[in-house]
């Protein structure tokens, strides 16, 4: 998109919340919920939605995760150049009300370590989607103040280097689908404009490619076990469990 294009704000908070600290060796940051809902009146001929989240995002319509791609955008220098994703989301949209989720990740963006890396701000989102219509009209649904944001969500904490804190006790049953009430919501804020080129995002994505189960499970002791998946890999630990509430 040439920068005329862009009608979307950047938005988020720019300020540590609720149990987020900053102390002399690390500062811990939760993920950012932001949602918005919108009507769809016509009959949709086509959906594009191009956004930025700044470090990481996950994208959500009427509940399902958009696209297969994950830790997106790519990497940059985010002082010279940030990326922008674009998305067929036609088939995601409905008829009446429908609804949009992102959940806003730090990633190298804002670091959590204290270290010589830079820390570039809090995490932001540039959200703009075009729908063009059956009588070739066109609705433009983007990233603003009317938004719903909470830093309250399960993700408590999450970092590149050291994980992720998910709390089960907070999840949000159907915060990215329409009708859920945000009223304990806020609105976010607008933030400043990255002085980065913001470009399309050319190269291919990261991908969930395979689905391994291990080979073995040893236990070391009460609590600990190693869980061999018989070859070097990098992806997500998946938990089935079943614990009184508030088990670590």
């Amino acid at each position: 998109l040439d920068k005329s294009a862009w009608k979307a704000k950047w938005i988020g908070l720019n300020r540590l919340v609720g149990g987020d600290t900053d102390t002399a060796e690390c500062t811990k940051l939760s993920a950012r919920y932001l949602r918005k809902e919108f009507q769809i009146t016509k009959e949709v001929q086509s959906a594009t939605m191009y956004i930025c989240g700044l470090g990481l995002y996950e994208l959500s319509i009427n509940g399902k995760k958009v696209g297969n791609e994950v830790l997106v955008p790519a990497q940059t220098q985010f002082n010279k150049r940030i990326l922008y994703n674009t998305y067929d989301v036609t088939s995601y949209l409905m008829s009446g009300n429908n609804a949009l989720g992102v959940i806003l990740g730090n990633g190298r963006y804002f670091m959590m370590r204290k270290s010589n890396a830079a820390n570039f701000g809090f995490p932001r989102l540039l959200l703009q989607m075009e729908i063009t219509f059956r009588d070739s009209s066109k609705q433009l649904v983007v990233s603003d103040q009317s938004w719903k944001i909470t830093a309250d969500g399960p993700i408590t904490e999450n970092s590149e280097y050291d994980g992720e804190k998910y709390d089960a006790r907070k999840e949000m049953k159907g915060w990215n689908e329409t009708g859920f009430d945000d009223r304990a919501w806020t609105n976010p804020e607008i933030l400043a404009e990255p002085t980065a080129q913001l470009r399309a995002q050319l190269n291919q994505p990261i991908r969930v490619i395979e689905t391994l189960r291990p080979v073995s499970v040893k236990k070391i002791k009460d609590g600990t076990f190693i869980f061999d998946l018989g070859q070097n890999m990098v992806g997500w630990a998946k938990l089935t469990i079943k614990q009184p509430r508030g088990t670590t």
